[in-house]
């Protein structure tokens, strides 16, 4: 990408959120994904920006929350606030925004995919609530997730089918078995493009194993497979 394209991709982002930044160097800090300089010290990327993003994230939306329905009892706005906060949620809200485009990686991620990454972009989303909460205060932020989450919340009141691990640990409760147990087996790739194994063990079903960019994606594929095993012969008997 040529510091031309890269120059407008910010300058749009800038133009969407409606707010444009005092302190470049740290908009330039939350864009900077770690690939950048091979891990160089030199090189300020935005994962130390991810932490407080994140935390700044949960408030707005937590905030949000209760305001929307002072009645709520804590276990069912923890199950929504679940369904707001995630990186796949994280991930559409920075398309929303342009993020993609202004965010500044190597080559090689690149290639690899890593921009059109829910992992890598839920990051970088919250890097930049944190910069937005760092140059302009709480409520620059919040007026960020308000405008970029709105779509989010009118989803919460679709129907919503099951993810597979909460499918599994349904199922194995229902017969009276012990949880389901997941197991990280292997880690590979770079820190910008990883790829994870999990495996995943009921009692009397055995063990499968899934494969995905995070833990949280290898586990439900996991899950996915054991599910697909629940459909053949019960533990101990053969096809009739």
């Amino acid at each position: 990408m040529s510091g031309n394209t890269r120059a407008a991709a910010v300058a749009e982002l800038e133009r969407r959120i409606g707010y444009v930044f005092v302190d470049r160097d740290l908009l330039e800090r939350a864009l900077t994904h770690a690939s950048v300089g091979d891990g160089a010290r030199a090189v300020r990327h935005n994962e130390r920006l991810e932490f407080l993003g994140d935390r700044v994230l949960n408030l707005c939306a937590a905030e949000r929350l209760m305001a929307l329905d002072p009645d709520a009892r804590e276990g069912e706005m923890s199950r929504l606030l679940a369904s707001l906060v995630n990186y796949h949620a994280c991930a559409r809200a920075a398309k929303r925004c342009g993020l993609p485009a202004a965010m500044r990686m190597s080559a090689s991620a690149t290639k690899v995919g890593a921009r059109k990454s829910d992992a890598v972009l839920g990051d970088a989303c919250e890097a930049l609530i944190a910069a937005l909460y760092i140059d302009g205060g709480l409520e620059t932020a919040r007026a960020f997730f308000l405008k970029f989450w709105e779509e989010e919340f009118a989803r919460l009141d679709e129907p919503r089918a099951k993810d597979p691990k909460t499918q599994l640990q349904e199922w194995v409760q229902g017969m009276g078995l012990p949880l389901p147990s997941y197991e990280i087996i292997s880690r590979e790739g770079p820190s910008h493009a990883p790829s994870f194994t999990v495996e995943v063990t009921v009692q009397g079903f055995g063990a499968e194993r899934g494969e995905g960019p995070s833990r949280q994606a290898a586990e439900k594929a996991a899950a996915q497979s054991m599910l697909l095993k629940r459909e053949g012969p019960e533990p101990g008997k053969g096809a009739e």
